[in-house]
């Protein structure tokens, strides 16, 4: 029993002996030891990973503690130890350890409320020294931003684009940003290398990995910039090529556009002139027909009278025979109609030539059809000089070709009234020949039907059907849109009845100004014989081989009668070429006469 208490006694100094002891020092620190004691506490940092350490968890209250803060339990043992590494406290001489467990729950309370008091000065001092580094490096990155956007723009020239105001949102911006964090986290309270987290390696690992490719973006950003740049240039370098290919081709266009209008100018200038040469030459007299006409008149006035008349006297004037009447001045236009109309004919024996000419080539034409007679037909050439009754007196016509005032007009170019135009100064539409036509009853009294037909056609058919037409009280055949004189079949008994002859004398003479028209006998003819006419199908009568060229092949070679209305006759120069042949085959060109005076195909 005494052995017990002894025990028991000296545990319990065991156990008093140091707390005593330990309250004794506490008293007499120094307020500089007390200060020197906060400041390593302060300075205590531990480490980001404390799980290991048997921290007091922040639910608990800290008023009624489970455990002292900072002790290390090694088992079941009843002895604790808190090392300066386990507190990293300055000076290890500092270190604390208790033989009780009363002793180390009171040291543990002072200890914890040192610890709380230095963790939240310490805390606080970090919040601050954190804020100032985030600041410091929030400075320093904005001044590197600066002084990388100053060196680009030396760099790269003044087309630097400007930073976006959303870099915020930009996932480099947001990477940087948290590796800059868990890099201050990592380095905010390290002092050396074991205080840093096993992590810290791969934190820096991640942070230069994302400056490496913030570098290389910014590489690659100036590389595009320098592309955009070069291609800025090069995309200039072509507008300005473009600029001035397109000053030249307007250049070029205004040109053009000067030449186009001289162009049509001397075109309008050359239709002029071959309009000019075209009417010249239509109404000149090729050397070779007035060669023939000369040669024809000499010999005619070498016969003797008895040989300068024709055959079959007693069927010129009748009624039961198919009268041809054809006014011309031209010797072998008419002898083309004469002989292709007898070529063509089934009855040429039943066929009366009349023709009529002026003075100038009665007598060529007459020796003509002597020399060459027209076979089983019969023929009268006559001259227009015969006709007295064809006087100004009787004639609207004759008495305007004789006036002062149709005279200027028509022949002197010089004067304020005369006509530019050379088509009105062509010799057949002045001289009455060309009006004979309206005069067919007073030439031919005891006729009944008279075939007119144009010195510029050529007989391809039969045309003993026209005298069995009934015309039913009208005169001629219209042909196409107006009917055309070329070849009509006139019924003089209707025509004496109705008094054509005054019907044209009437509008002659109300055409004494020529307002109604300027001359020929087209117009006239289209008012004399208004609803007078009786249409023929368009296969007797095909018009336009003297000026149109798309005269269908089909149309010519079915038609009983083609002409070369227009100014382009077969027997000129000028006449469609694709046309001419349909006239010289009905020419002799080996005639004795066509050869002394060269007339070829």
């Amino acid at each position: 029993m005494r052995l017990g208490n002894f025990v028991f006694g000296l545990l319990s100094l065991s156990v008093l002996a140091p707390i005593l002891l330990y309250i004794d020092n506490f008293s007499s620190f120094t307020p500089s030891f007390k200060q020197e004691f906060l400041e390593d506490v302060a300075a205590l940092i531990l480490p980001a990973d404390t799980s290991h350490l048997n921290a007091l968890p922040q639910g608990e209250s800290s008023a009624v503690p489970k455990e002292p803060i900072g002790i290390v339990y090694t088992g079941n043992s009843s002895k604790t130890v808190l090392t300066d590494k386990d507190l990293q406290l300055p000076d290890t001489d500092r270190a604390l350890s208790a033989t009780d467990e009363d002793a180390q729950s009171r040291k543990g309370g002072i200890l914890k409320q040192v610890i709380q008091s230095s963790n939240q000065e310490k805390e606080e001092t970090r919040t601050d020294r954190i804020a100032d580094q985030e600041s410091h490096q929030l400075k320093q990155q904005s001044a590197l931003n600066s002084d990388k956007v100053a060196q680009g723009s030396a760099n790269q020239g003044k087309n630097v684009p400007v930073p976006s105001s959303n870099k915020e949102q930009s996932p480099l911006y947001k990477g940087s940003s948290n590796a800059d964090k868990g890099v201050q986290c990592v380095l905010g309270g390290a002092i050396k290398d074991s205080d840093m987290p096993k992590n810290a390696y791969e934190k820096w690992k991640a942070m230069d990995q994302l400056l490496e490719r913030g570098k290389q973006m910014q590489y690659e950003s100036a590389n595009e910039l320098k592309k955009f740049q070069a291609m800025l240039h090069s995309t200039e370098e072509q507008l300005r090529v473009h600029k001035k290919q397109t000053m030249s081709l307007i250049t070029m266009v205004e040109k053009l556009r000067a030449t186009l209008h001289s162009t049509e100018e001397q075109l309008q200038e050359h239709k002029r002139q071959n309009m000019f040469l075209t009417q010249l030459t239509s109404k000149a007299l090729p050397k070779g027909l007035h060669c023939l006409s000369l040669r024809l008149t000499t010999e005619f006035y070498n016969l003797n009278s008895s040989e300068q008349q024709f055959p079959n006297h007693e069927i010129l004037d009748n009624p039961l025979f198919h009268h041809i009447a054809l006014f011309s001045d031209n010797v072998l236009a008419a002898a083309v109609v004469v002989n292709s109309t007898i070529t063509n004919s089934k009855h040429p024996s039943k066929l009366v030539f009349h023709i009529v000419s002026d003075r100038l080539n009665y007598a060529a034409m007459r020796m003509w059809f002597l020399v060459n007679p027209p076979g089983k037909a019969s023929i009268q050439v006559q001259n227009i000089e015969e006709f007295t009754w064809l006087n100004s007196s009787y004639s609207p016509i004759l008495k305007q070709f004789h006036s002062q005032i149709m005279i200027d007009y028509y022949f002197r170019a010089h004067s304020a009234i005369s006509d530019s135009n050379l088509k009105y100064r062509n010799p057949k539409y002045l001289s009455i020949l060309n009006h004979l036509r309206f005069y067919l009853p007073e030439i031919f009294p005891k006729l009944n039907k008279v075939l007119f037909l144009d010195d510029d056609i050529v007989v391809q058919k039969d045309l003993t059907g026209l005298w069995s037409l009934d015309l039913k009280g009208n005169s001629f055949d219209p042909g196409a849109c107006g009917w055309a004189y070329g070849m009509n079949l006139f019924d003089l008994e209707e025509w004496k009845r109705q008094n054509i002859t005054d019907v044209y004398h009437s509008w002659q003479k109300l055409n004494l100004d020529r307002q109604l028209w300027k001359l020929g006998t087209l117009p006239p003819g289209l008012i004399t014989f208004w609803k007078r006419t009786h249409p023929l199908d368009r296969r007797w009568h095909v018009l336009g081989l003297g000026y149109n060229q798309n005269v269908s092949q089909i149309e010519i070679e079915r038609g009983a009668v083609i002409h070369y209305n227009g100014n382009m006759k077969p027997w000129l120069e000028i006449g469609i070429p694709k046309y001419r042949n349909y006239w010289e085959k009905y020419v002799n060109y080996d005639h004795v006469y066509l050869r002394e005076c060269n007339i070829n195909p």
